[in-house]
């Protein structure tokens, strides 16, 4: 038995903490803090799962629109990881410290497990219990496991709909849940309620407002059972910071973008299960870019495109943020300078595509690969685009597709978000030109729509289908997640939709299923 844990590295922030606060114990804070009022409001959360070790999260706030029902000292918070529900037989235990620097926010790397099994766990502050998570480690390097379930979601803005994706999420019971960005959006009242309309108000921008939307969010019940069923991996889009922001430019060309964008950041890492290096001073940057193996069956690429990418092409005057042009009108398009990952990412993933040898490589990304024009395209100076997805940095792009190719790495599969559409496609190095020996297909593509944000017209997205003959499949007008079953020989994607996003109890309904050969880079119908 493993009689404490390391904690997930915190930097300066941790430090801090324990300078200028002592550790209190969790029977004082109850006592005088939070009375009778429950400390794990925002539950429990596991991620970044190794053969080995699991990354385990929670939150203390007994008022989950006050972080005031907090007192401001470090409190000692104890957790323990078992073989069995019921907690008779434990496998790792320990305490760990609840600082106010990070917002009571608890990470704890909980290791000496072992591979390719389920755990459960849970937090106690004072006589308080957490809620049970379930969770499990990834398979050992050398083990080809038989199947991987894996859930795919993004998008989910509070405003526009319930969480019911994520209760059926919960129970499909997948092995892993990856979420691709747009866990929060930055704008909308603070309540506890989903709204029947959205109301844009109350847009965040300090430390404290980006906490206060993480908490409103966590409250979810739905969102809650699906972090308790499995580990996460995730990765973040635009909305965790502001709309359509690249590097450190936003839309509204802020002078004072980099406070807010740590300030994200910094709510970002408080709030998620994650396995970090340790945090730079002062938050201007934190490395997102992360790499998963589940045994031989499958590397997941999980990839950063916001943090690094080179300021959007061609903006509308005197702001930032994306603008839809003609592509033979901007010749910001075609510089081969401008990136998405940036150079370190891009060599990272390189690297990792190179050294793999799984059977399976899994690209987990924000955004559409495909191109996406908004009017026929005969050659690579046509076409309409939008200029923040990386129909913006084409040239990027197309590093990318080479790389998946010159790296030999077996089967890539490449997931996408931030469209509310799911779409099917079928990724190539020149979208102009048909299928040929030449101009082959190099991967598939699957995006997903979105938990609850909403999106355009179906008809449009069925006209937009027809204009780009890569796309195989499109559809905008329901939310949802993707549902994939993977295994050595094949893999399968199901796109699940809700019958309604009104609904927090609403059904749900398959409305497309494809399958892939690990002979082929081709996508069929299942």
């Amino acid at each position: 038995m493993q009689q404490s844990g390391r904690d997930a590295r915190r930097g300066f922030l941790l430090d801090a903490a324990r300078l200028t606060a002592a550790a209190v114990t969790g029977a004082s804070f109850s006592a005088t803090a939070a009375g009778s009022r429950y400390p794990f409001s925002l539950g429990v959360a596991s991620g970044s799962p190794l053969p080995n070790a699991v990354i385990l999260w929670t939150r203390i706030l007994p008022d989950p629109l006050n972080a005031a029902s907090n007192p401001p000292l470090a409190l000692t918070v104890r957790w323990e990881v078992a073989e069995d529900e019921g907690f008779r037989k434990i496998a790792a235990q320990g305490s760990t410290v609840a600082s106010p620097e990070l917002a009571h926010s608890v990470h704890v790397d909980a290791a000496g497990l072992r591979p390719d099994r389920w755990y459960w766990y849970r937090f106690m502050l004072g006589e308080a219990v957490s809620p049970v998570g379930r969770t499990r480690t990834a398979p050992a390097p050398d083990m080809l496991p038989r199947r991987l379930k894996l859930a795919v979601a993004s998008c989910q803005h509070w405003e526009f709909g319930h969480y019911a994706a994520h209760r059926h999420i919960a129970q499909a019971a997948p092995d892993l849940v990856a979420f691709l960005g747009d866990y929060i959006y930055e704008w909308g009242p603070y309540q506890l309620q989903h709204p029947a309309r959205a109301i844009r108000t109350s847009e965040s921008f300090t430390l404290d407002q980006y906490r206060a939307r993480y908490a409103q969010y966590k409250t979810d019940r739905d969102l809650q059972a699906a972090h308790h069923a499995a580990p996460w991996i995730v990765t973040w889009d635009d909305h965790e910071v502001a709309n359509d922001y690249a590097g450190d430019i936003d839309e509204r060309l802020s002078s004072d973008f980099a406070a807010r964008r740590a300030a994200a950041y910094q709510a970002f890492y408080e709030h998620m299960p994650l396995r970090l290096p340790p945090l730079r001073a002062g938050l201007k940057s934190m490395r997102m870019y992360q790499r998963y193996d589940w045994g031989r069956l499958a590397r997941f690429h999980v990839l950063d495109d916001r943090q690094y990418r080179s300021p959007l092409a061609c903006p509308k005057p005197g702001r930032g943020g994306s603008n839809v042009v003609l592509a033979r009108a901007c010749a910001e398009l075609r510089d081969p300078r401008r990136t998405m990952l940036g150079e370190e990412q891009e060599a990272w993933l390189v690297q990792g595509l190179s050294t793999s040898r799984a059977r399976w490589n899994i690209l987990a990304q924000q955004t559409p690969l495909a191109q996406s024009s908004g009017v026929p395209v005969r050659s690579a100076e046509d076409g309409r685009f939008w200029t923040d997805g990386w129909d913006g940095y084409p040239l990027a792009r197309r590093r990318l597709l080479d790389t998946l190719v010159n790296s030999g790495a077996g089967n890539p599969l490449v997931l996408a978000g931030d469209v509310h559409t799911f779409y099917a496609s079928e990724l190539r190095r020149d979208f102009t030109r048909p299928v040929s020996k030449a101009n082959p297909v190099l991967a598939p593509e699957f995006c997903g729509t979105s938990v609850t944000s909403s999106s355009r017209p179906q008809a449009r997205t069925q006209e937009n289908v027809e204009r780009n003959p890569h796309m195989l499949y499109g559809r905008s007008d329901r939310r949802g997640y993707m549902l994939l079953e993977i295994t050595p020989e094949t893999s399968q994607v199901h796109f699940m939709a809700l019958d309604d996003v009104r609904d927090a109890r609403s059904g749900q309904a398959r409305l497309a299923s494809f399958a892939l050969d690990n002979r082929s880079v081709r996508i069929a119908r299942a």
